[in-house]
């Protein structure tokens, strides 16, 4: 059988800058160009980020790939991001290669002969070419890093092997979007520049009349047309590709606001997964802080040890500033704790390395709030799952990135009876209960993305909350960034650059 090729376009998203919305945009794109009727799928050739999840076939990839593809409406594939890299230190970074965990590398090293990962993002990136239509490309960092251009084959080295075009990011809330714009254009190789079709300017604050002759001006220095002046969008979630998101409280000086449900959660040095605390973040109902200083938590209903990338070394970091005796003062005030990944092997009581999985070799004490001892092991654990919450009738989903193994003992109960993973019937558990129900930890990344799940949750953290809430689901937010953007761009511009017709 012969599988026709498609004719396939490719629009690449470059920045300025880090942060500055290449993915928010991404997913923008995929869901006007999938209203349109396009076969359209994301690609991100190189990630750094510790925010990643599990393809339908168990492979890992960046979470942002996984929520424009699907904006999409196409499935996450391992093809989508190539090369994740996931750091475990300040100079250090897991290397995921096409799904699979490949080394660990610091930095001089990766980047010492990039041909190994380029060769695999070339290869991942032709795959998708042949299977859509379109694809939209999202850049990483700066496309303009000189010091590292003949080494980087994120940005505009994809889009020549592409034939994209390219539209470039930029944020104005930063301030010298001016700057961000004309001196990215004017400091990289011409035959780069030809290749800027568009300029998107994102974040943008206040009346945006007052920015028409700034938008002249843009275009005048540039001679790049500027495709739309995108506000700040409000009433909606996106998850974000990596770092707590700047709309998160972070170490604020006041206890949770009075009338909702206040929760706190550790910030880490190592976060990761943080997207699993995004439904709990988003809720009217709930006041979510992240915490990275000891701090009495009087006023809080629970808190939540999030998932970490070093988890002894994160856990060394919370025992040294003294975050362990305001943890087990939390605990016998009667609060509710719950570690999710990393967060639930540190409420156990060891934590055992002895490949150097995660750093050097040996056993950590921890928190000892649940009967769990854990074993890291070099094999990492991916799959989709869902199980049964013990006791309960609500179903969780969810997905598992781990290389550990947690023993579990006398002292607790399985949380999760698991009825299948990656689509297979299975009969395993997950997690561990204390015996009084107040402490909790599971593998289930995503769980509270299930609404009744969260709505158990809520109801065991505050038995007596009665307020009603109306959540958005991701499709609903995803139509929603959809219409805010096709408002605000030039979208029959947008369309002429990709060489299809707005119809």
């Amino acid at each position: 059988m012969v599988i026709p090729v498609k004719k396939c376009r490719a629009l690449a998203v470059l920045g300025t800058g880090s942060d500055v919305g290449k993915s928010i945009v991404a997913t923008a794109l995929c869901r006007i160009f999938s209203n349109a009727g396009i076969d359209v799928a994301p690609y991100k050739a190189q990630n750094m980020s510790n925010n990643s999840g599990v393809t339908p076939e168990g492979f890992e990839i960046g979470r942002a790939q996984i929520v424009q593809a699907k904006a999409a409406r196409v499935v996450p594939t391992a093809d989508m991001n190539p090369v994740l890299l996931k750091p475990n230190s300040d100079v250090g970074a897991q290397v995921v290669l096409q799904g699979k965990v490949c080394t660990t590398e610091t930095a001089q090293g990766y980047f010492r002969d990039t041909s190994t990962w380029a060769a695999a993002a070339k290869e991942s990136l032709e795959r998708l070419m042949h299977k859509h239509e379109l694809v939209v490309i999202e850049g990483a960092g700066s496309c303009a890093e000189m010091n590292l251009y003949e080494r980087d084959f994120v940005n505009f080295r994809t889009a020549r092997a592409s034939g994209a075009a390219v539209i470039l990011v930029a944020d104005i809330d930063r301030g010298g979007v001016f700057a961000q714009v004309s001196g990215t254009i004017s400091i990289i190789p011409i035959e780069d520049r030809a290749l800027i079709k568009g300029v998107i300017i994102n974040r943008f604050r206040g009346d945006i009349e007052l920015f028409k002759d700034g938008v002249a001006m843009l275009e005048t220095m540039t001679g790049v047309p500027v495709l739309g002046v995108i506000p700040y969008f409000r009433g909606f979630t996106i998850d974000a590709e990596d770092a707590v998101p700047l709309s998160s409280k972070v170490d604020p000086p006041c206890e949770p606001e009075p009338g909702k449900i206040g929760i706190a959660v550790i910030y880490f040095p190592h976060i990761s997964n943080f997207t699993d605390l995004s439904p709990l973040e988003q809720d009217a109902a709930i006041t979510l802080h992240y915490l990275h200083y000891p701090r009495s938590l009087k006023g809080y209903k629970a808190l939540i040890l999030p998932g970490s990338k070093n988890v002894r070394g994160d856990l060394e970091w919370l025992i040294s500033l003294g975050w362990e005796h305001e943890i087990h003062a939390f605990r016998e005030a009667g609060g509710i704790i719950i570690g999710i990944c990393g967060g639930f092997q540190m409420l156990g009581k060891s934590i055992a390395d002895p490949d150097g999985v995660e750093g050097p070799c040996g056993i950590s004490r921890a928190l000892g709030l649940l009967d769990v001892e854990t074993v890291l092991e070099k094999d990492k654990c991916l799959s989709n799952i869902r199980g049964i919450i013990a006791g309960e009738t609500c179903e969780a989903y969810g997905y598992e990135i781990h290389q550990g193994r947690s023993a579990v003992f006398g002292g607790c109960v399985p949380f999760i009876r698991i009825s299948t993973r990656n689509n297979m019937p299975e009969n395993d558990v997950d997690g561990a209960v204390s015996p009084d129900g107040k402490v909790i930890g599971t593998y289930f990344h995503g769980i509270f993305d299930e609404t009744a799940v969260k709505e158990w949750f809520i109801s065991l953290v505050e038995p007596t909350f009665k307020a009603e809430r109306q959540q958005k689901g991701p499709q609903e937010n995803y139509e929603l960034l959809a219409k805010h953007f096709s408002r605000y761009l030039n979208l029959a511009k947008v369309f002429e650059i990709i060489d299809l017709p707005l119809t």
